[in-house]
């Protein structure tokens, strides 16, 4: 069983409060999504996170194939961390991470993805060709768009 792990960082010239209150908003996930991944909320995304929220998606990564996406958001600290698991959808196991912590003249997220491909050996072989490849695409978009709303740190 291969658990993979991505990791990204990111600092931006906002507030604690700023950064809590885009990230912590289910429906700003459509906003930093590529657009072409046809990414919608279907339901629990008309509250503000909290433990125990589910929050199910459609999302079309890959081949125009739409695919539903039910993450639950396990644990919540409000402006330091939360995290949402996958209760349903493409991955064996998808296990993600957000801290978000005060530095001089902004704030610095960082993103912990810990994900386990199915379909055994096959998964693996598929992962560095389409999956690892993809996750990045997305996170790189991420930063871009992030950079894009709220500037760039100067640090």
């Amino acid at each position: 069983m291969k658990i993979y792990t991505l990791h990204s960082k990111q600092n931006l010239p906002i507030s604690m409060e700023e950064a809590w209150d885009f990230l912590s908003d289910p429906k700003n996930l459509k906003v930093i999504t590529p657009e072409y991944m046809g990414f919608k909320t279907l339901s629990g995304d008309d509250r503000a996170m909290f433990a125990g929220q589910i929050i199910q998606y459609i999302v079309t990564p890959v081949m125009g194939i739409p695919m539903k996406w039910v993450t639950e958001i396990t644990h919540v600290k409000d402006n330091s961390y939360f995290v949402d698991e996958q209760r349903f959808g493409p991955y064996a196991l998808w296990h993600h991470k957000h801290f978000l912590k005060e530095i001089p003249g902004g704030v610095e997220m960082e993103d912990i993805v810990d994900y386990k491909i199915p379909m055994g050996l096959l998964g693996q072989l598929v992962h560095p060709i389409l999956v690892a490849p993809k996750l990045k695409e997305i996170f790189d978009f991420r930063q871009k768009k992030l950079i894009e709303l709220f500037g760039e740190f100067k640090g």
